[in-house]
């Protein structure tokens, strides 16, 4: 896609097109009608040819369009892109060069005209942004491309308003524009006089993952600091969450300090892992990983059990519960220090114990809901620079059926439904990650490793060094990607490993499986692995 750019002034939306080069488009030519418009440097710096073809005094409209359509038909052209032209074209300007678009600073049909951003503030709107259009001879009345929109705040006067347009709005919606033309998936519908009346683009679509996303969430609370002390932090609320969360929780400790950026982060991977069990469960968590999980008879013997993994690195962590909290489980968390507990709600009783800690912070998220109901939210986000990653949430429970058994030994009931624990419990390891388990409780993490026998190393040094009445003698272990070597079989078969559950897949699961064989030790296979890499 070969592009011609006009401009009367710097040309900034060229300057960009150029620079991101939309589904391969170049700009072959920048022209403009002032000698001494800014844009003709930046196209030299980029090594674009330019040309000036300025209107003489007296001259005709039709006449000055002529000696462009003229200059520019030296170069190989598919698409006219305005930018900040301030010329009015004719019909047969338009005629005689290929579809021309132009991208006006407003949300058309509003606001048309050159003082856009003086109108919207006077009209008192709330939302504003750009809109790429095909040009007609009316201005700004041409079949609409797309569209970008952007919040109006308060204390917005027409030059903020105008930078925060140019950058958030223009620089995202003229280069789909373009990528689109490029990619050619745009039809530009035309009446019987040839005149542009409608816009197609083909793949612009709804769905799980739209052709285009436009999130708008509202601040509702700064933090009082981000990851570290000198990162400032907010938190946004989306409002159209059905799901129980920790964003809007009810802070049931008047007084406490507020919570921060890494509360929040660790709060809301707590509260994720216990939704996944039905019966009483309880984790505790430091820097989102799990330092220990159960289920129990009861909420109190889950939460003992959850901490017996690892009470030393459970300093200072994050409790979760999924069920209401009560007095007996209250005393066991505020023996030691903690920082949030997250729960579906507290007893009287509980929340008198656990208010003797000054600091505390209790989070009540209502209601958790049942089954599926619990994770109403299908999709999860991570921003990186330059963009959004996207995902659908790893909700996969496996059950007994779903299991491939490769070994000669096939494992015990109880060493099924450990495995099947320790599988809903690894999804929320950071990946390279190898969970060590009996019953339903953890017995050692090893999370975050490069390397998946150093994850083994780890998990069995946790279970012998930090675990409380615990070993991983006789212990299931659950890997969240396949083993590529034996030598992570062969580590914790000396830790006293018995079982596996990992999602095979490897071009060595015979190597493995035979290790395994070795060494009398049951193994399953899932068929899909559960990486957590953030």
């Amino acid at each position: 896609m070969k592009i011609a750019g006009l401009a009367s002034n710097r040309g900034r939306n060229l300057r960009h097109i150029a620079d991101a080069a939309p589904g391969g488009a170049a700009l072959s030519v920048v022209l403009t009608n002032r000698e001494q418009a800014p844009v003709l440097g930046a196209a030299t710096e980029r090594r674009i040819p330019t040309e000036v073809v300025e209107r003489d005094e007296g001259e005709s409209r039709e006449s000055h369009e002529r000696r462009i359509v003229e200059r520019l038909s030296d170069y190989d052209v598919d698409l006219v892109c305005l930018d900040g032209y301030m010329r009015v074209l004719t019909d047969e300007f338009l005629d005689a060069v290929p579809t021309t678009l132009n991208v006006h600073p407003s949300l058309l049909p509003s606001f048309p005209g050159t003082d856009a951003h003086e109108q919207v503030l006077d009209a008192g709107v709330r939302t504003t942004g750009c809109t790429v259009h095909v040009v007609t001879e009316e201005v700004d009345a041409g079949p609409v491309v797309t569209q970008e929109p952007i919040p109006v705040y308060e204390d917005d006067d027409a030059d903020s308003l105008k930078a925060r347009v140019l950058r958030e709005a223009e620089f995202t919606a003229y280069p789909r524009a373009v990528r689109w033309f490029a990619e050619d998936r745009v039809t530009v519908e035309r009446n019987a006089d040839g005149e542009p009346v409608d816009v197609a683009v083909e793949g612009d679509v709804g769905g799980d993952f739209p052709e285009r996303r436009f999130v708008s969430e509202e601040r509702t609370a700064s933090l009082r600091y981000g990851e570290n002390p000198d990162q400032d932090a907010a938190l946004y609320v989306d409002d159209g969450c059905e799901e129980a969360s920790v964003v809007e929780a009810d802070q049931r400790n008047p007084g406490a300090k507020g919570m921060g950026y890494n509360n929040y982060n660790d709060a809301d991977a707590a509260l994720d892992l216990v939704k996944e069990f039905d019966d009483p469960a309880a984790a505790v968590i430091k820097h989102t990983n799990p330092a220990g999980c159960a289920v129990g008879s009861d909420l109190a013997d889950a939460y003992d059990r959850a901490l017996r993994t690892d009470a030393k690195s459970a300093f200072g962590g994050i409790v979760a519960l999924n069920r209401e909290c009560d007095a007996d489980t209250a005393t066991a968390v505020a023996d030691s220090f903690k920082e949030v507990v997250v729960a579906p709600g507290y007893t009287d009783s509980a929340l008198d114990v656990l208010r003797e800690k000054k600091n505390l912070r209790m989070l009540d998220v209502g209601p958790l809901g049942e089954g599926k109901d619990r994770f109403s939210e299908r999709f999860t986000e991570k921003p990186i620079v330059g963009g959004r990653l996207v995902q659908e949430r790893d909700r996969q429970s496996p059950t007994a059926d779903d299991l491939e058994f490769v070994t000669e030994r096939e494992p015990t009931d109880g060493q099924v439904e450990t495995m099947l624990f320790a599988w809903q419990t690894l999804k929320h390891v950071k990946s390279n990650g190898i969970l060590f388990a009996t019953g339903t409780e953890t017995v050692g993490v090893g999370m975050g490793q490069v390397s998946r026998v150093d994850a083994v190393t780890l998990a069995a040094m946790k279970a012998e060094k930090d675990a409380e009445g615990k070993s991983a003698e006789g212990a299931v272990m659950a890997s969240d990607a396949f083993f590529p070597f034996p030598d992570a079989i062969e580590e914790a078969a000396d830790a006293g490993i018995e079982a596996v559950i990992q999602p095979g897949g490897s071009v060595n699961d015979e190597e493995v499986i035979a290790a395994a064989d070795e060494r009398d030790m049951a193994m399953a296979f899932t068929g899909s692995r559960c990486f957590r890499h953030d």
